[in-house]
């Protein structure tokens, strides 16, 4: 009973290191508009997760698009928009945002993700809250 039991471990940690982990996460984002009286909290979801890379021991020898990692990054997503309140007459009130449907390990794609990874500069609202009900999205 102790070799099935230390061969099921070793097989789960073997297929747990051959999968990968991407897949769509709640995300919390607040958006305002410096000409709008409010700000908006959206609950979404995004891609994020662990994908399987390797690291070329020839970098040197390798030609450039070779190197580039496997990210999780979307497989299906699409796009909700939201009425910003208090904002004046002149000012769009609309805000689009994506929604991650599903997820995949793949080549990042710059004409729908940011593939760049840097600290967020502003994930917090400085304006009253006004949090974004489900089924008002336009």
């Amino acid at each position: 009973m102790t070799a099935i039991f230390l061969m099921s471990v070793l097989f789960g940690l073997a297929c747990g290191q051959a999968m990968s982990f991407c897949i769509p996460t709640e995300y919390m984002m607040h958006v305002e508009r410096k000409e709008c009286a409010y700000c908006l909290t959206i609950n979404t979801t995004i891609c994020a997760g662990y994908c399987m890379t390797r690291d070329f021991n020839g970098k040197l020898f390798l030609p450039k698009f070779a190197l580039s990692q496997d990210v999780c990054t979307y497989r299906d997503f699409m796009y909700k928009t939201v009425e910003i309140p208090g904002c004046p007459h002149h000012v769009t009130p609309y805000f689009s945002y994506p929604v991650a449907v599903s997820c995949k390990c793949g080549k990042c794609d710059t004409d729908y993700s940011d593939c760049i990874q840097e600290a967020v500069k502003m994930n917090y609202c400085t304006k009253p809250q006004k949090p974004h009900v489900v089924g008002l999205s336009i």
